[in-house]
């Protein structure tokens, strides 16, 4: 399979009259994101059955065409562990992947391994070896060396033959339908954080401990420092750190001598925004209580949460021991958070059917919700049966009397 590095428009193009007409492509990019308000695309790699082709976008500077593609529901697009590809599309287009297969995702529902890397799959499924020896590529830099490129192939050149083995299996254990469902829930849960990331600021360290007042000011802060971290290409931590941004809101500084109060304010890249940020905090000072934001709950332990904590814990070992039933990874069905979710929603006086917790859903709940509901019920009791198993319980359910 022949292998190249695009560097002009018109080849580009070309490429992508291809892949327009390919029934699958594999995927991948490199890029860097230590010094940048998003990740600064370094590289593209592409896989079909006929060809493996990288892309320099330092180079070609209009790469509309791939992300139509991308967004088309007639193109399978495959890849591994693809949260920066998903966002490279949206970002570059406002639309996201329509038909994308993550095997990383697909692998979990087909084993216990997950999340397996790259190469841990490729072992697995076709036991090649992958040689690790460019992971610490600085990618922005150029020229490109041809080491660097074949490396960087060698992450889609596999991914079209172990999506169709995949495919297989998913088939062969009637997970078609869950594979589908996990793949489509993870590109829609990425869309949903970037639409919603102006109201990320809620989840700010020790937040709950502001007043109404304070929580409006931390609000224009965070607002502020995202619009300012965009329009720079600085990441965020570089404007003013988290913590920083929740002090300043706390003491409500109305100078620059006291805004400079706090030694960790000293530092020359956060001085320079200064007069921006006292005149944000004014803004949020002259609002009206109408539009203070709500006080946002306490997160720390109480003694229901103390309960959810244990309740969760002893569902977490019954959703193990499924899991190793059916072959398939505790981490790909649920987290502790999404246990303590269904005790809270199990319990619930006034069960909100529109807001299943995701164990009470689809696929979970086929494999284990039932079971979980029966636990809290008390309707079946667990044993050790066979301590050399790997799915050493037994759940055995309760006579009536």
């Amino acid at each position: 399979m022949p292998s190249r590095l695009i560097t002009r428009q018109a080849d580009f193009e070309r490429l992508c009259h291809r892949l327009d007409k390919a029934p699958a492509i594999a995927f991948d990019t490199e890029f860097v994101s230590e010094h940048t308000f998003r990740p600064r695309l370094c590289l593209l790699q592409f896989a079909t059955e006929q060809e493996t082709v990288a892309v320099d976008p330092f180079e070609v500077n209009d790469l509309t065409a791939w992300w139509e593609i991308m967004a088309n529901e007639q193109t399978n697009v495959i890849i591994h562990g693809g949260r920066e590809e998903i966002l490279f599309c949206w970002n570059a287009i406002q639309k996201p992947p329509a038909n994308l297969t993550d095997v990383q995702i697909v692998q979990g529902l087909l084993s216990r391994g997950f999340p397996l890397s790259h190469s841990a799959i490729v072992q697995k499924m076709t036991n090649a070896t992958i040689q690790g020896r460019e992971t610490r590529t600085d990618w922005g830099r150029r020229p490109l060396t041809k080491k660097q490129i074949e490396y960087a192939l060698e992450d889609v050149r596999y991914l079209i033959q172990i999506a169709a083995k995949q495919k297989r299996q998913l088939k062969k254990t009637k997970r078609t339908e869950w594979a589908d469902e996990e793949c489509r829930d993870f590109v829609d849960s990425l869309i949903q954080t970037q639409k919603q990331r102006g109201d990320a600021w809620v989840r700010l360290p020790k937040i709950s401990r502001l007043s109404r007042r304070e929580l409006a000011i931390a609000r224009a802060l965070f607002q502020w420092r995202e619009a300012t971290a965009d329009k720079l290409d600085r990441p965020v931590r570089t404007i003013l750190r988290d913590d920083l941004l929740v002090d300043v809101a706390h003491r409500k500084p109305t100078s620059e001598a006291e805004l400079l109060s706090s030694r960790d304010m000293q530092r020359s890249s956060y001085k320079r925004h200064v007069p921006e940020l006292l005149k944000q905090i004014k803004a949020a000072m002259e609002l009206p209580d109408s539009e203070l934001p709500q006080k946002i709950r306490n997160h720390q332990p109480d003694h229901s949460k103390q309960e959810e904590q244990a309740l969760g814990k002893l569902l977490a070992i019954a959703m193990a021991n499924r899991c190793a039933e059916c072959d398939l990874s505790p981490a790909m069905v649920g987290t502790t958070s999404d246990l303590r979710d269904f005790v809270r929603w199990h319990f619930s006086t006034e069960k909100d059917q529109e807001k299943r917790p995701r164990l009470a859903r689809g696929w979970r709940y086929e494999i284990c919700g039932e079971l979980l509901e029966d636990l809290l019920d008390g309707r079946v009791s667990l044993r050790v049966k066979d301590a050399h198993s790997n799915h050493p319980l037994v759940f055995e359910r309760i006579e009536e009397s």
